[in-house]
């Protein structure tokens, strides 16, 4: 009998993406795909079972199918159903819990992949310039998905003390982008227009939905010859991008807000939807952050196909136009930039004479 994959947080498209891959995968026999909220997308051959992992039931789909490998991706800063902040938290935090809690009594379970995310590095104004996996944060992220998601990692290193024949595979994502993506990020530079922070220009880095998928089905295998898929692994793309560079190329205006009435305006957007517009997410707007994809490269042997910079630009293919031409605001800009670096000839210098 071939392996039995369970995967959570299906009724999000990347999950059900990820599903209907995995099927296809070479020793898989059964997929069973859980959520607690049916998906509007079609899952392939897996078997859908409407369950929140929060509750007992979870525990008992484990045993009944025999489940081998956890694939944990109910783990998101946005809500599904129109809940709102407590609910993802809920969702997060007690619903990840509950889920090792039954994976730790299933004798069957022998990998567990956890979707996290580079958050857990919080973003300040004293960070390192790239960030390794074994970095700890300056400060630890206060609120919102960040601190969600270093409560996950937490339960998460408990399990792995309490079973040790469980091989786990944790994957901090950078912030995911990509057509579909439906990420805090993605709804920040879906504005038309975009708050920004007065003074600030912070580095970004992106990981493309095509990633994910990739990355998602190597951790959930046998690993490669020469590879090894336990672990945590920051997972981004090449290179990074500046705010601003991500504005003009959006044809989004931005609007530059002093860092002491930010805060106003993150409860403004609250209001209009962007339901992640915490404390922690005005930080990476402030500093940014940077990591390091050595150990996915060398020991994961993951190699991204999209870069920082084309998954962007995939994303605003997608997005389409903004209120601004890019290219009409690249080049007044471009003309300002330089207007800046010529030198004066209005007053020349005066002779040494």
């Amino acid at each position: 009998m071939g392996r039995v994959v369970l995967v959570t947080g299906v009724a999000r498209p990347l999950s059900g993406r990820f599903v209907r891959r995995v099927q296809r995968e070479e020793g898989v026999d059964k997929v069973v795909a859980v959520d607690s909220v049916a998906p509007a997308h079609q899952l392939g051959d897996a078997e859908f079972v409407q369950a929140d992992i929060g509750r007992p039931a979870i525990g008992r789909l484990l045993a009944e199918y025999r489940v081998d490998t956890v694939v944990h991706l109910d783990v998101s800063g946005t809500p599904l159903g129109g809940g709102g902040r407590s609910s993802v938290k809920e969702a997060n935090v007690i619903g990840t819990l509950q889920l090792l809690g039954a994976c730790q009594k299933a004798p069957s379970v022998r990998r567990l992949v956890v979707k996290s995310s580079t958050n857990v590095y919080g973003s300040a104004s004293r960070d390192p310039a790239v960030f390794t996996e074994t970095t700890p944060a300056k400060a630890l992220p206060s609120g919102g998905f960040a601190k969600d998601a270093v409560e996950v990692e937490g339960y998460v290193r408990g399990f792995a003390r309490r079973r040790p024949d469980v091989a786990v595979c944790v994957l901090r994502f950078a912030n995911i982008l990509g057509p579909g993506a439906d990420t805090p990020l993605a709804e920040y530079f879906s504005l038309p227009v975009l708050p920004t922070v007065l003074g600030y220009d912070p580095r970004l880095q992106f990981v493309h939905e095509e990633d994910c998928l990739d990355v998602l089905r190597i951790a959930a295998g046998e690993p490669a010859r020469g590879t090894l898929n336990s672990g945590t692994f920051n997972i981004a793309g090449d290179g990074v991008v500046l705010l601003s560079q991500c504005a003009r190329r959006l044809g989004s205006p931005t609007v530059p807000v002093l860092l002491p009435a930010v805060t106003w305006v993150g409860a403004a957007l609250r209001t209009v939807g962007v339901t992640d517009f915490s404390r922690e997410q005005i930080r990476l707007l402030t500093h940014g952050r940077v990591v390091s994809t050595v150990q996915m490269r060398d020991t994961l042997g993951f190699h991204p196909a999209w870069t920082t910079a084309q998954t962007f630009a995939d994303f605003a293919r997608a997005r389409g136009s903004g209120l601004l031409p890019p290219q009409a605001v690249a080049h007044a800009v471009d003309r300002v930039a330089e207007t800046v670096r010529a030198p004066s000839t209005a007053y020349p210098e005066p002779s040494a004479d």
